[in-house]
């Protein structure tokens, strides 16, 4: 089963990506990490990209597809595909489709992760993490048990992302509204397109997946 999970910055799709890997056994396909790992292996399509990067310039919707196709071949056929930030516009929804057919597989679902913008600014710019071993927490829902101290390994240095604001975390919500929109429609004309409330919880989230995946 091959599937693609839109939603803006924050609003779950790496968690909920990783908890589809564990229990389905399907692999998740991030364009920017199969990107770094091709770059780091110097495959050709690495060292295509990292020639167009050291450029100053965007990588192109042809290297992109040659990077996904390239996975998909390296997978069983019983292994089902996540993508994670691909397609964003309605060419790259089309390429998608020809790789697809190339190898094989089909688009079954196509799960859009609903969310609040004012919330989801609450959820991203109140987190922090430990600076020693990483766990995380946040200023409203999840703080230290101990004020200061960190629960799991008991640092007392804490760190935030600095793009953790509000001005950016706007900026990325209305660029996810501006080039996803346009590929919504060429799905939801298939009748592949549902939409779940990434607000819920965690759990509830994931279960909300399942039972589309498996109704």
């Amino acid at each position: 089963m091959n599937i693609i999970l839109l939603g803006p910055p924050g609003a779950g799709k790496g968690t909920q990506s990783q908890r589809l890997v564990e229990k389905h056994g399907m692999r998740q396909l991030s364009t920017g990490d199969m990107l770094r790992a091709a770059v780091k292996a110097q495959t050709p399509v690495g060292i295509q990209a990292k020639a167009v990067m050291d450029a100053g310039e965007l990588v192109s919707d042809t290297i992109v597809s040659a990077l996904i196709s390239d996975e998909l071949a390296s997978m069983g056929n019983d292994v089902g595909a996540i993508f994670d930030g691909y397609p964003r516009t309605e060419a790259q929804a089309l390429m998608l489709d020809e790789i697809l057919q190339q190898h094989g597989r089909t688009l079954a679902h196509v799960i859009e992760l609903e969310v609040n913008e004012d919330a989801l600014v609450e959820r991203i710019t109140g987190r922090f993490t430990c600076a020693s071993c990483g766990k995380g927490y946040h200023d409203k829902f999840e703080r230290p048990k101990q004020e200061g101290v960190c629960d799991r390994c008991g640092g007392t240095e804490f760190k935030r992302r600095p793009d953790d604001n509000e001005e950016t975390v706007r900026t990325r919500m209305a660029e996810y509204r501006a080039k996803t929109a346009p590929i919504l429609p060429v799905y939801e004309a298939r009748g592949i397109v549902s939409r779940v409330d990434g607000m819920a919880d965690i759990d509830a989230v994931t279960d909300s997946i399942n039972a589309i995946l498996e109704g």
